[in-house]
């Protein structure tokens, strides 16, 4: 056979051996050339009489990452030429047939009549370990890099080659739909507690067992096959399927306000195929599969969630022409709460941190954080106690500016005052190498005007993480004004070696995410000064797709911060403060001493035990009080998402944010815009910019003119543009 992506041997015993290993990828993915092969390797194993079974594994790594969807996205391409073509119904078919080839393959594999065993090593993810659920023994390496699971939810789809089917039928049906609705990938002895896996053996052993069991005459059917089988919670109409059905349905509308197609269908895949024969269940997933794969909703959050933010993490966005750098050696100044972050995610990326503050003291308790930190995680089952050693280990604890003179790349996060930052930077730049970047971890803060205090701007950069640091996966670099190439792509490198992904804005107060996240936080308190009933607020802007309302999220970044940017903007004159959110949080945080979760005083109570309620007296701070029931649920969420998208359109037409890429991905990571529209930018393409104009012009006319679209916005509309057809044109 010529096979490109496999290697193929057959040993003594009439065993044979495929290893997946894709020429010039550093990870096996599911692309028509695999599916060809694969198919063609199934159908020489099954004829030739001498091959008792077959084991799969990979040469690489890692098993798989699962399918490559680009390859999915082009089904919908080919549906569209086919269409006009031949008209809908030929391409319905057509579009059907190929989304479920994959599912029609593993299938094919699993009632063939001879053995197939799994024996996976590393990663395996997606339509990856769909194959290894549908052969007949599964072998998983213990090792730490390797883990199983599904997680296709994340960006807009469901398992559409078997996986709701078979894993439905291996585990309890409540922990099978949370796997699969979570998106959870599970190590080794977790997949074998819940029956994924049949063993963990040691890595150098999997070949060896996974021919022995062959060998040893190991049966080429699955469970589900065999009359007499069981479904692990009993059928869906019996009391214990009465237990589970209510309640997940329930829960799903709960975490999804409906907003997920995927979702829904993942669960109606599950609910219907567990009540009929695999094969029908496989249509079933196979039909549904199709029809979420045609939803806006798929297209959007597999542009940006696959697409794009596979293409910012391997440096799209990164100056061109750059050797690469790799930081070895970090310093961190200030050991508060975003210093000690800092310092734990380079320290678990391998790299050395000198870690200081004004005194010793305050530098260990930054490390003492590390500790609690990496402590958590051993307490979970994801570290080990070595892990913590040896990250701890990579910490220097300092209050002497000179130990950061052999460090490569210095962040400053010390308080958010330029006075106090200016004179870090005159104290300790002239301590640093020649070849040295200093950088800002500023939120708001002009970086330009910070420059003013470097004697080497072409080297100064600000690098904004997100709070909590080792949580968040977003980072901004921001390019001051004099900014050289080199800063920023050292930046970039080093954000890319903590496993973060970088976006890069031009210099402006706010950058990007602060400007969007004010404009929300903004609106949420103008609706609550109108009279809309909090709890509304807060509702209605979840069901929009936001993962918090815009008042708890006050109380989360601190009323009294909030306070100081909004007073920072009115000072300044730059005409983003709006007096009314001003004397919103003057009595909130002046009159009443409400801080926030902080202080467990905010917009919320926050009892020493229980849940947080919203405080009683924020009816008195509202100059109407509103019948809820006169209240546009409707015109609630478009308030809270184009103020939003605004903004963001804002970032991009004043140059600011020069790719919307970056804009879609950055909403969704740095603050949870409503993932399912793809970000921002996509929220605008996807609706169209001609009724997106018209929807602002609505908003403008019911609530003010800060909804009115800009000049730049309008005109786009009347030319029929889109923000992705400008990049694309740029990059042309």
């Amino acid at each position: 056979m010529d096979l490109q992506n496999f290697r193929f041997e057959t040993d003594a015993d009439g065993i044979a051996l495929l290893t997946w290993d894709m020429a010039g990828r550093s990870m096996n993915v599911i692309t028509e050339a695999v599916m060809d092969e694969l198919d063609r390797v199934l159908d020489h194993v099954v004829a030739d009489a001498s091959i008792k079974g077959c084991v799969v594994t990979s040469g690489k790594a890692a098993f798989s990452g699962g399918a490559d969807l680009a390859m999915l996205k082009a089904l919908g391409t080919d549906y569209a030429v086919k269409a006009k073509a031949g008209g809908e119904e030929v391409a319905m078919q057509g579009f059907f047939e190929g989304s479920r080839r994959l599912s029609r393959i593993y299938r094919k594999l699993e009632t063939c009549g001879k053995p197939w065993v799994a024996a996976v090593n590393g990663l395996c993810l997606g339509g990856a370990f769909e194959l290894v659920l549908a052969c007949h023994h599964r072998l998983l390496a213990d090792d730490e890099a390797a883990k199983v699971g599904l997680p296709e939810i994340k960006v807009g789809l469901f398992p559409g080659a078997g996986g709701t089917q078979r894993v439905a039928r291996l585990m309890p049906t409540a922990d099978a739909l949370q796997m699969m609705l979570k998106g959870e990938q599970l190590r080794p002895k977790a997949a074998k507690a819940k029956g994924l896996v049949h063993d963990v053996v040691p890595a150098g052993d999997l070949i060896a067992k996974a021919k022995a069991w062959i060998r040893d005459g190991g049966k080429a059917i699955a469970p589900w096959d065999e009359k007499g089988f069981r479904l692990p919670s009993n059928k869906v109409h019996s009391a214990a399927g009465m237990m589970i059905w209510p309640a997940a349905n329930a829960i799903l509308r709960r975490e999804t306000q409906d907003n997920y197609p995927a979702a829904k269908a993942l669960l109606q895949a599950v609910y219907e195929g567990l009540q009929v024969p695999i094969d029908i269940g496989l249509r079933i997933e196979s039909r549904l599969f199709a029809h979420v794969l045609r939803t806006p909703e798929a297209a959007a959050m597999i542009r940006t969630l696959f697409l794009s933010m596979g293409e910012l993490n391997k440096g799209a966005r990164r100056p061109r022409g750059m050797p690469p750098r790799r930081v070895q050696k970090l310093g961190v100044i200030g050991a508060g709460f975003m210093g000690a972050g800092i310092a734990y995610v380079a320290a678990q990326a391998g790299l050395e941190v000198v870690l200081t503050d004004r005194t010793i003291e305050a530098a260990e308790a930054g490390k003492a954080r590390c500790h609690k930190l990496i402590s958590d995680q051993i307490a979970k089952g994801r570290a080990r106690t070595a892990d913590r050693d040896a990250l701890l280990s990579r910490i220097a604890t300092t209050s002497d500016d000179a130990t950061l003179g052999a460090c490569d790349l210095v962040i400053e996060a010390v308080f958010e005052d330029p006075k106090i930052k200016a004179e870090v930077a005159r104290r300790v730049e002239p301590r640093l190498g020649a070849e040295a970047v200093w950088a800002s971890n500023t939120s708001t803060l002009p970086i330009t005007s910070l420059a003013t205090s470097s004697t080497r701007p072409e080297r100064f950069v600000g690098i904004h993480f997100f709070s909590p640091v080792e949580r968040m996966p977003l980072v901004e670099i921001i390019r001051g004004e004099h900014s050289g190439d080199e800063a920023v792509a050292t930046a970039m490198d080093f954000v890319r070696l903590l496993k973060k992904t970088p976006i890069l804005v031009n210099d402006a107060r706010g950058f990007y995410a602060n400007r969007c996240v004010g404009a929300y936080l903004s609106e949420g308190h103008r609706m609550l000064v109108e009279g809309v009933p909090p709890a509304m607020i807060e509702s209605l802007s979840r069901q929009a797709g936001m993962p918090v309302g815009p008042l708890s999220l006050s109380d989360e970044v601190a009323l009294d911060l909030v306070r100081t940017v909004v007073s920072d903007l009115q000072d300044g004159g730059s005409g983003m403060a709006d007096p009314m959110q001003k004397r919103l949080l003057d009595a909130m945080v002046v009159e009443h001493g409400r801080l926030g979760r902080k202080n467990r005083k905010g917009f919320y109570d926050y009892p020493e035990s229980g849940s947080k309620r919203l405080w009683p007296g924020l009816a008195d701070l509202a100059s109407a009080r509103l019948d809820p029931d006169a209240v546009d649920a409707r015109q609630i969420k478009h308030r809270v998402l184009v103020a939003q998208a605004l903004a963001a359109a804002g970032t991009i037409l004043d140059g600011i944010v020069t790719d919307p890429r970056e804009a879609d991905v950055g909403s969704i990571l740095g603050f949870g815009f409503a993932p399912f529209t793809g970000g921002t930018i996509s929220y605008i393409d996807g609706m169209g910019l001609k009724r997106f104009v018209v929807l602002c012009d609505d908003l403008a006319k019911a609530h003010g003119p800060r909804f009115s679209p800009p000049q730049a916005l309008i005109d786009m509309a009347k030319r029929g543009e889109t923000f992705y057809d400008a990049r694309s044109a740029d990059a042309a």
